[in-house]
Parts: C-alpha cells; sequence; structure tokens
C-alpha cells in the first residue's frame, strides 16, 4: 500500500491536507481507527475510511451512510490517505484536488469481523464493527459491478440488522463536526472558504436559522 496516487494528486505548498508518512505493513492491531469526512466539492459526499496496513483505506459514499439495513449506500473506492488525515478538517482551495470544506463527520474505532483482512478485501465482502461517535454496530463493505467504467473500484455499504439498525437519517439528523460542532458552512466561514458553497452541504432549516456554534463548544470534546 502506497500514498503516492495521494501525493501525486495533491500541491501540499498549496493545499493545507497532510502529505503523511509511509510506515509500512505493521501488523494489524486489535483496534483500528475510521474516520468519515463530510465533503463538499464539486459534489457533496462522504469519505469513509478505514485504517489498515499504515494507510486510511477509502471509499467515496454520494449519499452517505444508512442505519437502514434494506438500503445498499454505493461507496467508490479511491485512493489510500495517511493516517493524519483521520483529523483533517478544514478548506481544500478552489482549483486544487478534491476542492471545498471538509468536515470530521464521525470518528473512532473499527474491528474486523473476519479472521483475515486482507482476504476479505480481495474477495471484495469485509465485514466490520464500528465503534463511532455516531456510527455503531455491525456493518458490510461489498464489491459490486463496475459502475460508469470503474470496474474494481465499486463497492455497497451496508448497515447489518443489531441494536444499531434504524430508520434515522442519520446524516440529516446529525449534521455537525464530532470535534467542532461546526456545520459545513462554518468550518468554510472560519478556514476562508466558499460559505455559500459550503452551506449547500447543510440541512436547509440550519442554514435558514442561520444556526451558530454552541458557546460551550470544545474541538475533539465535542458532544454529538
Amino acid at each position: 500500500m502506497s500514498l503516492d496516487p495521494y501525493r501525486q494528486k495533491r500541491n501540499f505548498q498549496v493545499s493545507p491536507e497532510p502529505r503523511g508518512r509511509e510506515r509500512g505493513a505493521a501488523a494489524l492491531k486489535p483496534r483500528l481507527q475510521f474516520v468519515i469526512q463530510k465533503h463538499r466539492a464539486t459534489q457533496l459526499h462522504y469519505d469513509f475510511r478505514l485504517e489498515f496496513r499504515g494507510v486510511l483505506l477509502s471509499w467515496a459514499v454520494p449519499k452517505g451512510p444508512s442505519l437502514d439495513p434494506s438500503v445498499k449506500r454505493l461507496a467508490m473506492q479511491v485512493e489510500d490517505h495517511p493516517l493524519e488525515y483521520g483529523g483533517f478538517e478544514g478548506v481544500i482551495p478552489e482549483g486544487e484536488y478534491g476542492g471545498g470544506t471538509v468536515m470530521v463527520w464521525d470518528r473512532g474505532d473499527w474491528v474486523p469481523e473476519v479472521a483475515d483482512v486482507e482476504k476479505a478485501l480481495e474477495k471484495g465482502d469485509l465485514k466490520f464493527t464500528l465503534h463511532g461517535k455516531k456510527l455503531r454496530g455491525s456493518w458490510v463493505l461489498v464489491r459490486t459491478r463496475g459502475y460508469g467504467g470503474s470496474e474494481g473500484r465499486s463497492w455497497l455499504l451496508i448497515k447489518h440488522r443489531d441494536q444499531y439498525a434504524s430508520t434515522i437519517d442519520i446524516v440529516a439528523d446529525k449534521p455537525r463536526s464530532v470535534i467542532s460542532r461546526r456545520l459545513l458552512a462554518q468550518i468554510a466561514r472560519d478556514e476562508g472558504g466558499n460559505v455559500t458553497k459550503a452551506a449547500t452541504g447543510d440541512p436547509e432549516t440550519l442554514r435558514r436559522s442561520g444556526a451558530k456554534v454552541p458557546t460551550e463548544k470544545l474541538r475533539g470534546r465535542a458532544k454529538t
């Protein structure tokens, strides 16, 4: 697993994204980090990332995760990202790859439900448990037929039936960052981004109300 594709797409003299460092194929830890970043680039999507072998395996989920086991969400696999990316929240300059506003929408640990993660990824059927602020319980990523000429990159993200399954629209119900409690528009405003563009990724009810960050907000320890 290499970060070369990630680095080749970015100009780190312009973008605040972390360059990251190579870590090699370390032994699999009992718990690994996961992060979901809400990203208002050309289109709004959610970047779902799982730590594995020193990098963050990454999928772009256009509609975001669903807690409803009957809903299958398309997840397009993209280049591996550095572990440092898991804490990135801010603005990628317009004109750069992925230009737009990025929010840390959820994060926590994930635990494989399979004995061999590498084989599961090769097979295209990875089962795992999430311990996040918003997402919990058992999930699966299943490779599916190519979408839009992207053979091998198309997956489905599906919630398993357990005590955490629900028909609640989690992306609408929990729209704020788990580290700063900000909405996308607030992140863009604070970081010098395009507020109007970012706001289109926030719920319309909150856009209308001009929602503000609570005064008791504590970065990195905010409740959701």
